[in-house]
């Protein structure tokens, strides 16, 4: 921070001032107009309501002539001039028009200009299930003619992903369109808005409680989103959807060796590496293909279920989990299912051991001392290629140290919330945040100590009735979007606002191409199980899918899909009873 004469600038503000034997050099004419700006009665003015009624973009003008005044003739530490505030002396001139001031002048903007200037302005950051869901929601619901809101929807893809089927582009059951559609596509028949971007940092103006109602139900601005690509979005209200990323920077070498699973790129690049590893690993003599899962939790156990299936015996699956059981969160009957699945494809589980390291060593390597389970460590010293060993410790008691070889690790242990960052340069906003990095909300599921923002999804910190922090389950992010499309028309509609509550359908998992399990909430002790489960699972789903025109190509599609598989499986069995015969 500056240093002005021993003390801090009253500018700047900040903490103490810097102790050092050079001190700053103030010109005698910036003496005079920083006493000028310290005062008493120009404060006691502008703290007066009555002789001095100030609108809040007068008070921003003030503050920021008083900057651009008392900076251009500042020296500090010799000659060197004064830019502090050519980052953060910004302020919107006119409508959608913004300008940063420095002591060199000043310099437009780029903005998101709004298509009406009077209709209120929702913006909602992350295009996943929270922020789509709640954008479709606002345009279902019927407005009064001035009150329908403009929505803006960022996220930096141009896809939507459903994400609980990302399993079945490993199976080959489904195509990247029919749960990967793009924005453009999904909102072409609406009202909203569509910018792909990245969101740099937020500047959110409700905290200092001076947002009031405009001329026809407009109300004053509620903050700014600052893009990565320059653009500076001004909104009424903020939907924070961003989601989470996955968290790999756990144990040594799993951020350099290890793929997750969260994304559609996710995805894709771990078929791209199994399909690589079948065509090497070709052929009857060909050493089979070791898979490391890391976690067993619903992520973890559907992966190796849908991997073990698609590798059948030219594969190893070694699933690892901290816990002496599987999806110890999951009703017994999901458990139970999952776990006969993986005893029946051979999977091996090493539960109670967690990660310490992950390496690379080369396949021609020596391997004297690796050891697991039953046999001793294959190397495939022919082809040199490389593979990764996985040093395991034991979490519980009378079990001893295991080192894996894999030829591919997943990594489906631990995520973090993506939250924007705040302008730095803007000490007085704090955003509440839990120990996990999501945003405190209150029950209508707006943030704490800002009432013009709502958090949902993963970006939330939520709390049912029994004080018990929500799971980060597309079910949770689903039932918050439709809460948050109703309170964002009950807030711009001065209508009370509906406290969250969330109700648990059940649960749902696949095992493989015609298998899963489903454990719905409403039948106690009730599993649908085998194909059954499997198609109940397709057709909740199907249902859940974001527009009635996708629900009807993707129903259409898969339908086609099992007239074929049907046609050929019966063949395939007619041609054997012939054959026998």
């Amino acid at each position: 921070m500056s240093q002005l004469g021993g003390r801090c600038c009253p500018i700047l503000g900040g903490g103490p001032a810097v102790n050092g034997p050079r001190r700053a050099e103030i010109h005698p004419q910036s003496r005079r107009q920083l006493a000028h700006f310290r005062s008493p009665r120009l404060w006691r003015a502008m703290a007066s309501r009555e002789p001095f009624k100030a609108t809040q973009n007068q008070w921003e003008k003030l503050f920021l002539d008083c900057t651009r005044r008392y900076t251009s003739d500042l020296s500090i530490f010799g000659k060197t001039p004064v830019r502090f505030f050519c980052s953060i002396s910004s302020s919107r001139v006119q409508d959608n028009r913004f300008v940063r001031h420095s002591s060199e002048g000043e310099t437009e903007l780029p903005s998101y200009t709004w298509p009406d200037n009077q209709r209120p302005r929702v913006c909602i950051l992350g295009g996943g299930f929270g922020g789509l869901y709640t954008a479709l929601r606002l345009e279902s619901l019927v407005w009064p003619d001035d009150r329908k809101p403009q929505v803006l929807l960022v996220d930096q893809s141009d896809q939507f992903v459903f994400k609980p089927m990302l399993y079945e582009l490993l199976s080959g059951e489904v195509d990247d369109w029919e749960i990967a559609p793009s924005f453009t596509d999904l909102l072409k028949n609406t009202s909203v808005q569509f910018v792909k971007d990245r969101v740099k940092f937020i500047r959110p103006l409700d905290h200092l409680n001076h947002i009031e109602m405009g001329e026809l139900g407009r109300s004053c601005s509620g903050g700014l989103v600052h893009l990565e690509s320059g653009i500076i979005i001004e909104y009424d209200w903020l939907v924070l959807a961003l989601g989470a990323e996955a968290k790999l920077d756990v144990v040594p070498g799993s951020a350099e060796y290890a793929f997750p699973f969260l994304t559609l790129e996710d995805a894709r690049k771990v078929n791209s590496k199994l399909t690589t590893l079948e065509r090497q690993r070709f052929g009857k003599d060909s050493p089979p293909i070791h898979v490391a899962i890391v976690g067993c939790g619903y992520s973890g156990v559907e992966l190796a279920a849908t991997i073990s299936e698609r590798l059948e015996d030219r594969g190893i699956i070694q699933a690892i989990n901290v816990e002496t059981t599987i999806c110890p969160n999951a009703p017994p009957g999901n458990r139970e299912a999952a776990l006969r699945v993986l005893q029946s494809r051979k999977t091996q589980l090493f539960l109670g051991y967690f990660v310490s390291c992950i390496k690379e060593v080369s396949a021609s390597e020596d391997s004297v001392g690796m050891t697991r389970i039953g046999e001793e460590m294959s190397i495939d010293a022919k082809n040199h290629r490389n593979k990764f060993i996985l040093e395991l410790q034991p979490a519980q008691r009378g079990l001893e140290s295991q080192i894996l070889e894999a030829d591919i690790v997943l990594w489906t242990v631990g995520c973090k919330p993506v939250i924007p960052h705040l302008d730095p340069f803007d000490q007085s906003n704090t955003f509440p945040l839990n120990g996990r990095g999501q945003a405190e909300t209150d029950e209508t599921l707006r943030v704490r100590g800002h009432p013009r923002i709502f958090a949902i999804g993963d970006s939330a910190a939520l709390r049912d009735s029994s004080g018990k922090l929500l799971p980060a389950t597309a079910q949770v992010a689903f039932q918050q979007a439709d809460f948050a499309g109703w309170n964002l028309w009950a807030a711009i509609n001065d209508r009370p606002l509906l406290p969250f509550r969330f109700q648990k359908l059940g649960e749902m998992m696949t095992l493989g191409r015609n298998d899963a399990a489903i454990s719905p909430s409403f039948i106690e002790s009730l599993t649908l199980e085998g194909p059954l489960g499997h198609a109940a699972r397709k057709i909740a789903y199907l249902l859940r899918l974001p527009t009635d025109e996708h629900r009807i190509k993707v129903g259409i599609s898969w339908l086609t899909k099992s007239v074929v598989d049907s046609v050929a499986s019966l063949q395939s069995t007619v041609t054997k009873v012939i054959s026998g015969s």
